[in-house]
């Protein structure tokens, strides 16, 4: 499969990736919380870590196939997490200061969140040497 194009079975599989990182964070929160009884902060933040260990090992041998241990990879995903965290806050305040609409704003920052996140797991994370030969060249 050619790493500079998008694929419809990478976009479905990491679908099915998020979803369970998803399903991760909540059933680890609300374990925290209800019945270890941490505080919120404390549940939401370690259901975060656990749900995105998830999606880092799904898209990583499943999704991208990509193959072996790399430290880099790790601190590119935590790298791009932490970026597209940023941006998914201030595309929802940005748009909820325009249409007060919570729902739409959390959807808008999630969709932008995702596309983000899809392309820089498939273009900067996971990449492979070919990948990166083919980045540096454009």
């Amino acid at each position: 499969m050619e790493r500079n194009k998008i694929h419809k079975k990478e976009l479905l599989r990491f679908l099915v990736g998020g979803g369970s990182a998803v399903i991760t964070d909540y059933i680890i929160y609300q374990i925290g919380m209800r019945v270890f009884h941490l505080d919120q902060p404390l549940a939401k933040g370690l259901s975060f870590l656990c749900g995105s260990a998830v999606g880092f090992v799904i898209n990583k041998l499943w999704t991208f196939e990509s193959k072996g241990f790399q430290k880099a990879e790790v601190f590119r995903y935590a790298l791009l997490y932490a970026c597209t965290a940023i941006i998914n806050a201030l595309v929802n305040q940005g748009v909820l200061m325009l249409v007060s609409v919570e729902i739409f704003s959390f959807l808008c920052a999630t969709g932008v969140s995702t596309v983000l996140n899809f392309l820089g797991q498939k273009f900067f994370v996971f990449r492979s040497e070919q990948g990166a030969k083919w980045a540096e060249e454009r």
